[in-house]
This record gives structure tokens, C-alpha cells and sequence, in this order.
């Protein structure tokens, strides 16, 4: 894993027990041809320094969290961030997805979260990243 924290690069914090949250944490690394992103879950070390540093408990969020240098997306804020960054077809829908209004994105967003693990299910810990990925991750 990644030693210490990489500022030239968008922190993604997301739920390390989500087996959605890890499957689309795997997508992102795989549609990441520009190396933009790094990633911790928010179980990690990285994300209690993060709710430190930002003065907000992330993990009360219910939602993925994007660190762009001092700027904190979360909700479909962060899904849109992090689409509008990744080589994939989904781009023209996330320019589409910003036009709606943030109070139904973010009903949408909160609405499929509270379901996730009934949907998709948990684990008992967090991923461990394989060794060709492991760069990528904070500790």
C-alpha cells in the first residue's frame, strides 16, 4: 500500500465492507488510464486523518468521498466527479446527471445506498487489494 498520502492525486474513501462500493472501486481502477485517483477505505487510518483534517466524520456520510486537493465531494457529487475523470462511456451521462438538481441526485444517491448492502451484500473486512493494484491504495 501506498506509504503516505498523495495529494497530486483525488482520494476516494469509500465503504471497505461494500461488496458494490469494492466492485465499483474496481472499475474505477480499471477505467483509470490517467492514474488520477487512490483510494482508502473508510475503515483505514487515512480516513480517520481525513475526517480530522476536514473536521467531518465521513463514515456518518453514508457515501462514497472524494478529496480533490481541499475540496470534498460526496454523495452524486462524488460519483460525478469521479466519472468525469475516468476513460468510460458513462461520460456524456455525468455531464447529463449535473444538470439535475442536487437535492434529486442526492435523494436518488441516499435512496440506493440505504439498500446496497440488502442489494449487493457486505463483507466481514475490508478488500485486500492484489499486488498490482496495491499502489493505489492508502493505508
Amino acid at each position: 500500500m501506498a506509504p503516505v498520502l498523495d495529494y497530486s492525486k483525488d482520494i476516494i474513501l469509500f465503504d471497505g465492507v461494500c461488496n458494490f462500493c469494492n466492485s465499483y472501486v474496481n472499475y474505477v481502477i480499471a477505467h483509470d488510464k490517467a492514474d488520477k485517483f487512490v483510494f482508502a477505505p473508510l475503515q483505514s487510518n487515512t480516513a480517520t486523518r481525513m475526517t480530522a483534517r476536514f473536521q467531518t466524520d465521513f463514515k456518518e456520510l453514508n457515501s462514497v468521498v472524494v478529496i480533490h486537493g481541499n475540496e470534498v465531494y460526496t454523495h452524486s457529487a462524488a460519483v460525478i466527479h469521479i466519472v468525469k475523470n475516468l476513460s468510460t462511456v458513462w461520460l456524456p451521462l455525468a455531464y447529463l446527471a449535473w444538470l439535475v438538481p442536487p437535492f434529486i441526485r442526492n435523494k436518488l444517491y441516499t435512496a440506493f445506498a440505504d439498500k446496497r448492502y440488502v442489494l449487493f451484500g457486505q463483507s466481514e473486512s475490508c478488500m485486500v487489494p492484489t499486488a498490482q493494484v496495491k499502489h493505489k491504495f492508502l493505508k
